[in-house]
């Protein structure tokens, strides 16, 4: 080979080799996670109840715990005894129940309970110094005692740093002031709604959910704001019960003030009956005598507003 044949072969390109071909591998599935035993804890001033991982232990409904929360150490409730939940609806990590609450600890409770009355006094008598426009709705101490919580309601936002400072240098403890809804207030303070049983809030509901006016227009109620509005002011949270129950038999029902046929004529729905799925009818030809009909005999020949529903008082 001449050294011209020998230039021209070291110019040339080298060609890498083909890259092996690699199997396709599918994909792992994700392992869903196995349900998770807890114990449903509640607290005092609290509607919600708490997930802990009771061990070894096993409970009955309403006896007294002793569990280690963000906050400290605290005495709770079982308020519902060991069972199963998905493992996405708890919150990691979840703690264990520490024991069961002892004589000594319950005792110790009720002397905390005893100690937040002449608290509550000593607050009342400070804020009135200090001429702060805020409403003292509950005093609390941690079971353990090194914290004092004071929960109050105000219109405005309030300055209580001095207020802070007069209360610490009483009671010698971390003292810790929050303002709360009004709806929270009545959480705490309880009561009678006007179904005559105790508000919902203070006895199962864990959180509140959003009422709004459309609901009560769906269900008929007067939109009195003293008949709809619990003991808070806001809208009751039983006006959300019913609301999806309602909402589907609407869709089955011409709404008010459509133009229906009916098997005795064409007439205008002056009442809607969502939950007994039908309407009564104000016909063209006896506009006097209004009749009711099941929403099935009813062809609806031009739809009126929806929303609107009107029913007899006694079937709320």
């Amino acid at each position: 080979m001449n050294e011209l044949e020998l230039e021209k072969t070291a110019e040339q390109p080298k060609v890498a080799p083909a890259a092996e071909a690699v199997p396709a591998t599918e994909p792992t599935p994700k392992k869903e996670k196995e349900p998770v035993e807890v114990v449903d804890v509640a607290f005092r001033n609290s509607g919600k109840n708490y997930f802990f991982a009771p061990g070894d232990l096993t409970f009955t409904l309403g006896e007294k715990v002793i569990v280690e929360t963000a906050r400290g150490v605290e005495l709770g409730r079982i308020a519902q005894t060991a069972h199963r939940v998905d493992a996405d609806r708890i919150t990691s990590p979840l703690k264990k129940v520490m024991r069961k609450a002892t004589p000594d600890d319950i005792e110790r409770s009720d002397r905390n309970r005893e100690l937040e009355v002449s608290a509550a006094e000593i607050a009342q008598q400070k804020i009135a110094a200090r001429k702060l426009d805020m409403n003292l709705v509950d005093v609390e101490y941690t079971f353990d005692n090194s914290k004092l919580i004071f929960y109050f309601t105000a219109e405005n936002r309030v300055d209580f740093r001095e207020l802070v400072k007069d209360l610490a240098a009483v009671f010698r403890t971390r003292i810790d002031l929050r303002q709360i809804g009004i709806r929270d207030e009545a959480r705490m303070v309880g009561g009678l709604g006007s179904c005559g049983r105790p508000f919902c809030c203070t006895s199962f509901l864990s959180d509140f959910a959003q009422v709004s006016i459309k609901m009560a227009k769906e269900q008929n109620f007067s939109l009195n704001s003293a008949k709809i509005s619990g003991a808070c002011g806001r809208l009751m949270c039983c006006l959300r019960y019913e609301h999806d129950s309602y909402e589907a038999a609407l869709k089955t029902v011409p709404p008010m003030g459509s133009y229906v046929e009916t098997p005795n004529g064409n007439g205008t729905v002056t009442e809607v009956r969502p939950l007994a799925e039908s309407v009564r009818v104000k016909l063209d030809d006896k506009p006097e005598a209004p009749k009711l009909y099941p929403a099935s005999e009813v062809k609806v020949l031009r739809a009126g507003k929806k929303g609107a529903v009107k029913e007899q008082p006694n079937q709320q």
